[in-house]
Order: C-alpha cells, then structure tokens, then sequence
C-alpha cells in the first residue's frame, strides 16, 4: 500500500516538473487574457478595413460579401436539390421542407466520387463531371420535369457579385483545374448543363462552406447569425449590418460576410506572436506568407507543430535522450489525430507511448507525459486564437445592436472541434470569458454545408416568393403619373361643383365662402386677442402687432384644459368655461379694461354668413356639446360674454386654421394666397375670384374659400383608387364614408392603413412569423409618428427593431424592412394625393388670373408636413410634375392659427376704418 502511494506521488512529482518545463521551453505560446483582447482589438481593425471600399484592399481579412441577406425564420418550405463540392467526394442532396405545425426537413444524398485527374485537370471537364452526377441524381430520384431549385455549396474562395455570381479566386486542396479562376463557376456549370441538354436547372445560390454551416445552424435556431469552421481549415462568417458593407450597394438590412480570417496576420500583425516553429511550417507549406491565422490554429497544421516541437527538444537533449529517428523527421508523420488521441484524459499518455513508438522512439514515462503537455500547448493556443478572433464577431455584432446586451447563436462545424477530446469546452469557456456581456450558444452543425446549401435556397426562394406578394399588396399604393393627373382632373371638377349654386348642395367638396377678402399688406397696427379651440387644450392669445420699419409681431399666450365633461355637456357650459379662461388671460395681461378686437379661431365645419358668423355644421374631435349645432358660434360665445359681465371683447372674425395659416404666412410673404394643412387632418384653402363664387354677391374682388378639401371622394368619385385597407380604415371610423380623402393622406388615418396592411401580411406569413400579437390587432396602436420615426434616414433598422418591440411586435431584421418598405409606400402615396390636390388648386388660380406662368406662394402648417422626413419633398415634387407652368414656393407657419386669427382682424379692422374713413 505504502508502495503503491509512493509510486503515485513519484509520477505526480515527475509531472508537475515535466509540465513546468514545458510551460517554460513554450512560454510564447501561452496567452493571458491581456493578450487575447489585444488579439480581439487587432482583429475587429481588420474587419473594419476589410468593409472599407478604400481599405478592403491593404486589409488581411477580406471580408467577403455573400449576397445571403436573411437566416432562416421557420417559414421556408419548399423541394430544393444541394450541391457539396469542396474535396475528392461530391455530395448531392435532396431537401425537403415541408411546414405543418412544425418545419420538417427530409434528406436524401448520393455521394459520387471526383477522380484525380478531373480534380487536376481541366476546368470543362470537372463541370462536365459535376453535371454528370447531377443528371444521375435527378434521374435515380424521378425528379427530372420538377426543375427544383439548386443551392452549391462551393467550399473555395470567391468573389461574389450576386447571390448567385461567383468568380474563383484561387483553387485550394488540390484543386488545379484549368481555366477556372477568374471564372464564374455558376455560368461554367450552367453550360455543362446545356451542353448535355437531357434537363434543365435553376441554380439559385452559391455558398461557402461557413456560410452554409451557419444557415444549417440558423434552421434549427434563429437567434444563430455567425458560422464557424475548425477543421482542416478554419473560417467565420456573420450576419453584418448592409450600411457598413462599403462594397454592395444599399444600407437597409444586413448582409452575412465572408471573412476570411484563416489570412488574418498575413500582414505582420501576428509577427509579434508567431514562434519559430510557425515560421518552419509557413517556410515549408504550398503558399508560404498566406494563411498564417489558419497555420497556427487549423487541424492541417497542429499535428506538424507539435512534431517540429518534439524535433528541437530532442535535438537540445530535453526529450527521448536526445535521440531522434528517421520518422520523427519525416513531415507530415504526426497527425493532428494523433493530438487529439494524446490529450484524452484516460488513456492519453498510453496512446502517446504507442504513437510515439510508432515513429521508432522509446519514450519513457516522463517523455510521455511530456508530449501529452505539449500536445494540449499547441492545441489550447489554438483554442484561445480562434476565441479571440470569435470575440471580435461578437463584439461587432453587439456594437451593431447599439450597445445591447448580445444573445446569439454560433454554429460551428469541423472535425477539430468536434473530435478533439477538450477543444470545444475550452473554446466556450474562453469566449464566454473574453465577451462577459454576451450570452453565447454554441450550436454544432449535424448536417454540414450541403443543407445550409438548400437552406440558403430556401431563404432566397421565401425572399422572392415573399417580394413577389409584398409588391402585388402594396401596388395599388404606388400611384403613376397618369393616376396623379386623374386626381387633380376630379379634384377641379369637385372645386367647380362646391363653387357653382346649382351643384353646391350635392358637392363633396364645399368651397365654403370666409368673408377674408384681403391678405395683410404691411400696415395694419395694433392689440388684438385670439382664441384657438380645436381640441382638448385651449388657446388665448394676446397679439401686438406693429407696423412701419420696425414691423413687428409679439405674442402671449396661456394655455387652458378644457375637461371631458365640459365638452361633452352642454353649449352653455362650454362657452362660459371659455369665456372665463378668457377672463383669467386679461387678469394675466392686466387688460380686462380694454375692448380688444378678437379673432376665434374655431377648427370646426362651420357655414359662414358673414366674417363675424358661422352656423357650426358639425362636432368633431371629440366634443359633443349640445345646443350647438346649427347655431352660430358667434353668438355663443357673445351671449357668454355678457353672463360673465365682466369685459368687453369686439369679435371681428370667426377663423378656420388652415384660412390662418394662409394669413400668418402672407404677413411675410405677399405672394402667400394659399394655405394647407397636412396634419392630423388636411385641409386647403385660397383666394378665388368673388365672381366665381356663386353662393355669395358680388363679383369684384377675390375672398378665401375654405375648400374643406377633405371630403373629397365622398360622392364615390376616388373609388378606384381606394384599397381595400382604405375600406376597412373607413368602415371602422367615427364618421364613415366621410372625410374618405382625408383619410388617404391625412396623419390621423396613415398608422391605421398601415396597421391594417402588416396584419394582412401576418396572415399571409409574409410577417412576424405568420403570428399576429394582440398589440397589432389593436386600434390605433400604430400612430403616424410611428411612420414619421420608421422612415427618417438616419434610424438604422436596429432602431425600427426596437419602435416595433416597443409596440409589442416581435419583429426580425427581414421585418424590420418590410414594415419600414409599408410605411414609406403609406406615406408616400399620402404625400402624392395632397400634391395632386395642390396642383389642381394653383392651376385653378393661373387659369383664374390668365396667365401662362404663376409665380406662388402655399402657407403650411401641420405636424405631417413638419416632421414627416420625405413628406414634404414629394409633395413639392408632386405638385411640380402636376402644375408644371406654376413654380410654387412653400413656406412653413408658424404658429398659424392663432397669429393667423390676430392678423385676419387686423386686416378687418384696417379694412373697417379705410371705409369709415371714407
């Protein structure tokens, strides 16, 4: 017993000195984590120069585009055939995907065999063959009339233009055939095909090896974004933000890249870590100075390291008594397989003993023990390089997603990683170390490149089959130019109808008369108070207007709630709650002594009799106030003025925001003679000549008409361009079939369309997985500033990721395009009809002033035209292409509708003392 514990503590001595000696004779192969992230920053600076269209070319990662833009999202389904070539066995498979309520995917493989004189011969006769095996395929498995589509796994390096354009580089392992590189290895085997003319095939993707192990992967998981090969060779590829891809064209989704990271340090960045040993096996290798990651870290070169260790020591006396045989010098004696076989934990130093005793050599005990140590050196420098070049992807990866926390999922394939006995735990042990805020899941690849072959297929077949739907649903929205001119036609007809007395009952289009006949000339003067009601909150304004050289407009203003039951009670109530924060503002402005001339701006469908009187037609926005339909709002709120009898006030003008917006705008620029709003609702306005107004007397002269443009299409003239998401948006509203126009362009109505459209598409599976969340059957969830944010230029689809996830919609990278494509067609189309609308309105004012070329000015106002990132330049752009013989110069409003009231009566009351004065 005491023997026996001797024996064990004699062996556990002989080891900790054995690995201590090592660890020093190989000290620069030893890394701490300092070093690895030094590693990781070096790395992430190549990928960067890699990207750079100016840089790409000095960088030693050349991070190759794949034109594979999407991973897997459980929805592919379909027949697909792959083709495997990438060594001296070519595999064709079958692939099935079929989806019921789960993705099943069947696999059928043939495996034919590529002679040595093909492989080194030339290049027509290696397509020939590769078109052999496949007209032998199709024809064993009775699928020759079904044109499958086809997916090539072609596991050497190329320059990809398309996703299915790819042009060799160089051949590797072996591969010499001739006339290839340079070539298009698509179009090469799509003439083999031809040429033997018995079928025919639809080759619809080229992939590398690591992307197809990442798109396998990214079936069964769909979080996986990056693929990894540690195999005879080593490479990784990723998911990359399209916008940092200085090479491809776009910047909206992501594209995955190849990165080539087995040439990494081919540069002389890695001269500072590369050993002497690594020197010898780059000297003596096929491409010396390339590949030098790939020579220190890949299966085809760490069982030569290890030999070329074992030489030196034994020459320096430090292993075998200094004796060295024949074999131990012979290149390529030592396998990595037999690495692998040395460093299990069992039986590993008995199969050191053995392979060592194979090369000629008579290891002892601590010979063995120290092969074993130098063995797991090699293999863990290896494990700590590829950890800290896979750290770099990560970081990347969670630097695109602006700082969030990274969940993702590796897919990882090679006989490296999986036979080596330790590689693998190390490798998550010392990722997981080295990106501490990232949660990793290592996948491995079970089924290898070819199904990330069809997968590839699969996605890009989903990707066209899915654009082909998206284009088919959204085309009704993308309007021609002959459609636009149609609109405006319609538009005039209906502005004719509103303005003619015989027509002006039935027309949807009201052109109500203002009574504002003049817009300021520069010289009105003097205090005046407005009122702005149009919603919850309610406006008093006090507005100094100066005339001369120092002209000059000064504003005060309060702001007054107006609560849910005062607007919803009764008339009485409403007008004495105005009529008292009225009271309260002249306290505030210490001028309740005054009579202020006063302008209200009242944004609601009024008949207006006079400038001082209109008869509200109808409530909206919420309010229900009773007794105040069919009365003149005038009055109203005089009638409350007297119940207070505490002030006086002069109500000279009863004033529509978009008249005020006109108003605002021609107090700084007299050529302003129209005014629109694209906001929540929209609305137009403008100067007619009195003597086409025919509801009114008097034919000199020009006055402002309130189009209340709106309704226009409520006569069912707009039928045919209206959707069926138009349909259901209306159907579901407050008011429906009113107001059908406005709700085509208006802010309140475009979130809704668009809303409407994503379910539609859920349904179809187009989106969201086909599963659509309770938050999107929700009404009114999707507001417009949704659109407004979705759209702007600088948001990159991470940031719309996040609006959607905000609103409960878990969306993928391939939704966050799709939902932004909806939204910018929504708006678009919005943008064009208010352009059509605006172009028959200056056309109608240059015929009206017979001219053949107008020079005008268009007021603006509304949250749509504000903030919106392209509305407001396809409306301009709308509105030339329509008007063509006007140049319309918009200018935006501030603060329209209450300067706007203040400034209509000041010129009544300028107007009203030139007559007096008279």
């Amino acid at each position: 017993m005491i023997a026996a514990q001797l024996l064990v503590y004699y062996f556990t001595e002989l080891k900790d000195d054995q690995v201590k000696k090592i660890d020093k004779y190989l000290y620069s192969m030893r890394f701490c984590d300092e070093t690895l992230l030094d590693i990781t920053r070096r790395f992430k600076r190549e990928m960067v120069k890699g990207l750079g269209r100016d840089t790409c070319s000095t960088s030693s990662l050349k991070m190759l585009p794949t034109f594979v833009r999407s991973i897997p999202d459980g929805t592919e389904k379909g027949d697909f055939i792959a083709l495997d070539l990438g060594g001296s066995n070519f595999r064709i498979l079958r692939v099935k995907v079929s989806l019921e309520k789960k993705q099943i995917v069947q696999m059928e493989s043939e495996v034919y065999d590529t002679p040595e004189d093909i492989i080194q011969g030339k290049g027509i006769s290696l397509f020939d063959h590769v078109a052999e095996c496949l007209g032998d395929f199709i024809e064993k498995h009775d699928i020759k009339d079904k044109r499958l589509p086809i997916g090539f796994t072609f596991s050497f390096p190329t320059h990809q233009t398309k996703l299915d354009e790819s042009y060799l580089i160089s051949w590797t392992k072996r591969f010499k055939a001739s006339g290839v590189e340079g070539m298009d290895v698509v179009q090469l085997l799509n003439k083999a095909i031809k040429k033997r003319g018995d079928y025919e095939a639809d080759i619809m993707a080229v992939v590398n090896d690591t992307v197809g192990t990442m798109m396998t992967c990214g079936f069964d998981d769909h979080r996986c974004e990056v693929g990894v090969i540690i195999g005879t060779g080593t490479n990784a590829c990723y998911m990359e933000e399209l916008r940092h891809i200085d090479l491809v064209e776009g910047d909206e989704g992501r594209m995955c890249v190849n990165t080539e990271w087995g040439g990494f340090g081919d540069d002389g960045s890695l001269e500072d870590l590369r050993t002497e040993f690594d020197v010898e096996i780059d000297r003596g290798s096929l491409n010396p100075g390339k590949q030098l990651f790939e020579k220190m870290v890949s299966g085809m070169y760490l069982g030569e390291l290890v030999r070329l260790i074992l030489v030196k020591m034994a020459r320096e006396g430090l292993l075998f008594e200094g004796r060295i045989t024949p074999e131990l010098l012979t290149k390529g004696k030592f396998d990595t397989k037999h690495l692998s076989a040395i460093e299990k934990s069992k039986e590993g130093l008995a199969k050191a003993k053995d392979i060592l005793s194979r090369l000629g050599l008579e290891p002892s005990a601590e010979d063995c023990v120290a092969v074993q140590h130098i063995c797991a050196i090699v293999s863990h420098r290896s494990n700590n390089l590829i950890a800290a070049t896979l750290a770099g992807i990560l970081m990347r990866l969670k630097e695109n997603k602006a700082g969030m926390r990274l969940r993702t999922t590796v897919g990882i394939d090679g006989s490296l990683y999986k036979m080596h006995p330790q590689y693998a735990r190390r490798l998550h042990k010392t990722v997981r170390r080295l990106v501490p805020d990232c949660d990793i899941r290592f996948l491995l690849s079970e089924s290898g490149s070819g199904k990330g072959a069809a997968m590839v297929t699969a996605v890009a077949y989903r990707l066209a089959e899915q654009s082909r739907q998206i284009a088919k649903i959204l085309s009704e929205f993308r309007l021609t130019t002959e459609q636009l001119l149609e609109v405006k036609n319609r538009m005039r007809i209906e502005m004719q109808n509103g303005l003619s007395k015989s027509t002006h009952d039935t027309a949807c289009v009201k052109m109500l008369p203002t009574f504002v006949l003049n817009t300021p000339d520069g010289t009105e003067n003097g205090d005046f108070l407005a009122l702005d009601l149009g919603g919850t909150n309610f406006r008093v304004l006090m507005v100094k207007i100066r005339s001369g050289k120092r002209r000059s407009v000064e504003m005060h203003n309060k702001i007054y709630a107006i609560p849910v039951e005062v607007m919803q009670g009764t008339g009485e109530e409403l007008f004495d709650h105005i009529v008292h924060c009225i009271s309260d503002f002249l306290d505030y402005m210490g001028m309740k002594s005054t009579c202020l001339p006063l302008g209200f701006t009242f944004s609601f469908a009024c008949q207006q009799k006079s400038l001082d009187a209109g008869i509200l037609i109808t409530w909206t926005k919420g309010f229900k106030a009773s007794d105040c339909e069919g009365e003149d709002v005038v009055r109203l709120l005089r009638d409350a003025i007297k119940r207070t009898e505490e002030f006086d006030l002069d109500v000279v003008a009863l004033v529509n925001d978009t008249v005020g917006t006109m108003m605002t705008c021609a107090y700084e620029e007299p050529t302003c003679e129209v005014g629109l709003i694209a906001g929540t609702g929209s609305n137009a306005c403008y100067m007619e000549e009195m003597k086409n107004i025919e509801m009114i007397e008097g034919d000199k002269g020009r006055m402002c008409v309130n189009m209340e443009w709106g309704a226009f299409g409520d006569n069912g003239c707009l039928d045919d361009f209206r959707t069926e998401f138009d349909h259901i948006v209306d159907d579901f509203s407050l008011n429906p079939g009113r107001q059908r126009y406005e709700k085509m362009c208006s802010g309140m109505y475009l979130g809704e369309i668009v809303r409407n459209i994503l379910i539609d598409m859920t349904k179809k599976g187009l989106l969201f997985r086909g599963q659509i969340s309770e938050s999107l059957k929700t009404r009114g969830i999707f507001e417009t500033k949704f659109l407004s944010q979705i759209e702007s230029d600088r948001l990159a689809l991470l940031q719309v990721r996040s609006i959607l996830q905000h609103l409960g919609l878990d969306s993928t990278c391939d939704d966050s395009i799709i939902v932004k494509e909806v939204c910018g067609t929504v708006s678009r189309r919005a943008a064009q009809l208010c352009g059509a609308g605006m172009a028959a309105v200056v056309d109608k004012i240059r015929e009206n002033r017979r001219v053949d070329h107008l020079n005008i000015t268009v007021g603006v106002d509304g949250t749509l035209y504000k903030l919106h990132p392209h509305f407001s330049r396809i409306m301009h752009q709308t509105v030339s292409e329509l008007a063509p013989k006007c140049s319309v110069n918009f200018l935006l409003s501030e603060d329209g509708s209450g300067k706007g009231a203040a400034l209509i009566t000041a010129v009544a009351c300028r107007l009203r003392k030139e007559l007096n004065s008279k």
